[in-house]
């Protein structure tokens, strides 16, 4: 394609291909401190195009393909090229990764233990991991949390974090404006800014960590924590993982490890102060 990028997120290779420059250079800044490789062969294939030569002047409709598409997909319009870029990295991997079994999780680290927070859109798992990962917490990352099915371990894909409608302004008021992408208003996902990770994030993006503690948390009503069963549980990351059913017994085998040596608990909370106080004191429990 007329213009091109190779990042790389964790294990995962990507190589991103636009008709327009201007998706690529967004792409640029926000990975501008993850590893590039041209030599090594993509993981995963991105690319964004005009379905008609015309579009990419007239009224220009980015198209997202690649190596697994979604054909009835609606394109969107070039204001959200990075929009498009993002959701086609994130197709690819879901549709198409086998090495580990993948949770839509977001994933913070401490001492060499993860701790992993999995829920529907809207429960403030990434909220949460970007305030962790801006204390003493690393950021693995916001949108999925890759188990190896071999030793257990959590990996990290450290992708910049999308921050959406409410959960903007809290973050941005604790970093630096230069770790912050454009606003994307009115998107289909709502008001969309993505954070970078920070520089030891990235650098450490290939160092695994110990599951230790998984959170289901809610965000709204009163505080609460509710422990949870490894059943519960169980069901739950199986309508989590994208790959569950591709990878068979490997997938199974790995997840009921997983439910059987992590401490499962739901969590409610009101505002991102108190989901952060449930954290820490759910974590110094599974410390001991």
């Amino acid at each position: 394609m007329r213009h091109s990028i190779r990042i790389a997120v964790g294990p995962v290779q990507f190589r991103i291909g636009s008709d327009w420059p201007e998706p690529i250079a967004a792409l640029a800044r926000l990975y501008a401190g993850y590893p590039h490789d041209e030599a090594r062969p993509a993981d995963a294939t991105v690319r964004l195009f005009a379905a008609r030569p015309w579009r990419r002047w007239m009224r220009p409709s980015v198209h997202i393909g690649g190596d697994f598409v979604v054909p009835d997909a609606l394109p969107l319009p070039l204001s959200m090229g990075l929009l498009a870029a993002e959701m086609g990295m994130n197709l690819q991997v879901a549709l198409g990764w086998r090495r580990h079994m993948l949770l839509h999780a977001s994933a913070v680290a401490r001492g060499g233990r993860a701790l992993i927070m999995s829920g529907e859109s809207g429960s403030g798992k990434s909220t949460l991991a970007a305030l962790l990962g801006e204390a003493d917490w690393r950021l693995m990352g916001d949108e999925f949390t890759l188990i190896d099915p071999v030793s257990g371990d959590a990996l990290a894909f450290p992708r910049a974090v999308s921050l959406k409608n409410e959960a903007i302004a809290p973050v941005a008021a604790q970093v630096d404006a230069a770790r912050l992408g454009l606003l994307m208003a009115g998107t289909p996902k709502g008001d969309i800014r993505h954070l970078i990770p920070r520089p030891e994030a990235i650098a450490a993006m290939h160092e695994p960590a110990r599951p230790a503690l998984l959170l289901f948390p809610r965000f709204g009503g009163e505080a609460a924590i509710e422990p949870m069963g490894e059943g519960e549980a169980f069901v739950r990351l199986t309508e989590a993982s994208t790959n569950y059913v591709a990878l068979g017994e490997v997938g199974y085998a790995a997840l009921t490890r997983f439910v059987r040596e992590t401490p499962a608990f739901g969590i409610s909370y009101p505002d991102s102060a108190t989901g952060i106080a449930l954290v820490e004191q759910l974590w110094a429990g599974a410390a001991k």
